[in-house]
């Protein structure tokens, strides 16, 4: 598409990370770059322009959970998300592929896209079939709604026209995530349906937005090669990572060498769905993906964790310390002496512990300014050490290795 381009500006010679710009018509991204998920088309904590101040650059936002509340068609209405929201850089959009993961075979597999949910560690069947809200057929998605029980079945054309009403720069294909626990059988058959939706989604698609198609086949190498060959033969604007990952990060990271050995030499950009650690980052970026999106960030500061730089924040504390332990409840000090987001610059470890125990509602906005803030101040540093040439001595002094 005409508003829609993607430049490479430096590589790593040592890896195949790599720094570029999306370019969109709402505005340019400069990568490797997480995307903060605004699900209902707002960043939890956040508003847009909390979001503008710290430097934002785009968000992503639920194709499923706006179709069912306020609706689809009502955003089209206002002229789409930018306007609704007020937010005037790019938005992604999802498919709601993944809320048929969710909502579907990780409710009944108590799974999510790396490894089990904690308490069905023993894989259990978590729901019964008929207490699914999502199903999957070769024609598309019945979906009952989370909110108000309706039912609503989605295509691959209804996926499309409806991140058409949201007006999203970017989206992505309509496609089935399946479970760590889905035999081979059923995610061969899985990545076929996929495979149609996506010619699909091509056909119906709105042209003025950049379409991303999207890599399934679970943790299984011949359909992950299968899948990335046939979507990188399709004219797709980027193409995006999909699905389980296994049971581990060795896993992902598997999942991943696979895919970039057949991707390496493609020039679209590339994202990475769903995922958004610290060292998540490091790895997906030494694999040469641009962007990604997770709510991680957000959801860890509501509940209480708080990013820490390397130093006191290593692999062992996930970077984080917990605010509702006692003993930050005289710490004077910031949450990262580090950093220079709004919070860290105000307030101490004291006040923000206080307000989380008080349940006060600023302590959801401080706490996710300073997450967002974080990471995307990480993001930016492997930007410039992939500039830079030493990407490799960055992420060994982040994760050691």
């Amino acid at each position: 598409m005409a508003d829609f381009r993607f430049e490479i500006i430096a590589k790593d010679m040592n890896c195949r990370a790599r720094a570029g710009v999306i370019k969109t018509r709402h505005g340019e991204i400069e990568t490797p770059y997480l995307v903060p998920v605004a699900t209902s088309a707002s960043v939890r904590g956040m508003d847009c322009d909390a979001l503008e101040r710290i430097g934002v650059q785009c968000v992503l936002a639920n194709t499923y959970h706006l179709h069912f509340q306020p609706g689809d068609k009502l955003i089209g209405k206002f002229g789409g998300l930018h306007k609704f929201m007020s937010w005037r850089k790019p938005i992604f959009t999802d498919s709601g592929g993944f809320q048929a993961f969710s909502l579907g075979l990780g409710a009944l597999h108590g799974t999510k896209k790396i490894g089990f949910i904690p308490q069905n560690k023993e894989v259990k069947e978590e729901k019964k079939e008929e207490e699914l809200l999502a199903k999957v057929s070769d024609k598309g998605v019945e979906f009952r709604s989370a909110y108000d029980g309706a039912i609503s079945f989605l295509t691959p054309k209804d996926s499309m026209e409806i991140q058409s009403n949201l007006g999203a720069d970017i989206i992505m294909a309509f496609d089935e995530c399946t479970s760590q626990r889905s035999k081979k059988e059923y995610v061969k058959k899985s990545v076929e349906r996929t495979h149609r939706w996506a010619i699909e989604s091509l056909k119906y698609h709105d042209k003025k937005q950049a379409l991303y198609g999207i890599i399934q086949g679970g943790f299984f190498k011949d359909l992950r090669e299968e899948s990335t060959k046939f979507i990188m033969k399709q004219g797709f604007d980027g193409i995006a990572i999909g699905g389980a990952l296994g049971e581990t990060k060795k896993d992902m990271k598997d999942v991943l060498s696979w895919i970039m050995g057949i991707l390496q030499d493609d020039a679209r950009p590339r994202h990475m769905l769903g995922i958004g650690w610290v060292d998540d980052l490091f790895e997906c970026v030494e694999n040469g993906l641009d962007t990604f999106d997770c709510v991680h960030m957000t959801r860890l500061a509501r509940h209480g964790g708080l990013y820490v730089a390397s130093g006191e924040g290593n692999m062992k504390n996930k970077f984080k310390i917990e605010i509702n332990k006692a003993k930050y409840s005289e710490d004077k000090k910031p949450i990262d002496s580090t950093c220079d987001c709004p919070t860290c610059k105000k307030y101490s470890r004291a006040y923000l512990h206080h307000l989380y125990k008080a349940k006060e509602i600023s302590y959801y906005t401080l706490a996710t300014t300073h997450n967002v803030y974080f990471m995307l101040s990480l993001a930016k540093k492997i930007r410039g050490a992939i500039i830079k040439g030493n990407f490799k001595e960055l992420k060994k002094e982040w994760i050691g290795v």
